[in-house]
């Protein structure tokens, strides 16, 4: 059973830090692709931030030099540290498995919640 859980949510001031943790269990961590993908209300799915099973990231432009992903394949877990946060950054944060070798195995956590109060 592929499981991912997202943990380290919260509320914070505007300028503060969060990070962000997704344990995943039940997939091969080291042939997926990692993601965190947001959702605010009323607005569609975003990706953040990925990074590729050899450790290869890529951002969104509105969190490039605030946000780091990074992935620890020892623990089968993937980060997302967040800083200078902003009211802008609230949202639902979704962690993302995708299978390199299957595309359909695609696989997604629950959501952990990031309120950034101004």
């Amino acid at each position: 059973q592929v499981q991912l859980v997202e943990s380290g949510g919260g509320l914070v001031q505007a300028g503060g830090s969060l990070r962000l943790s997704c344990a995943t269990s039940g997939i091969i961590f080291g042939i997926n692709a990692m993601g965190w993908y947001r959702q605010a209300p009323g607005k569609q799915r975003e990706l953040v931030a990925a990074i590729s099973s050899a450790g290869s990231t890529n951002y969104v432009d509105s969190v490039k030099g605030r946000f780091t992903i990074s992935r620890d394949n020892a623990k089968n877990t993937v980060y997302l540290q967040m800083n200078s946060l902003k009211p802008e950054d609230t949202a639902v944060y979704y962690c993302n498995a995708r299978n390199l070798l299957d595309g359909s195995r695609n696989y997604w956590g629950q959501g952990t919640q990031v309120t950034v109060s101004s």
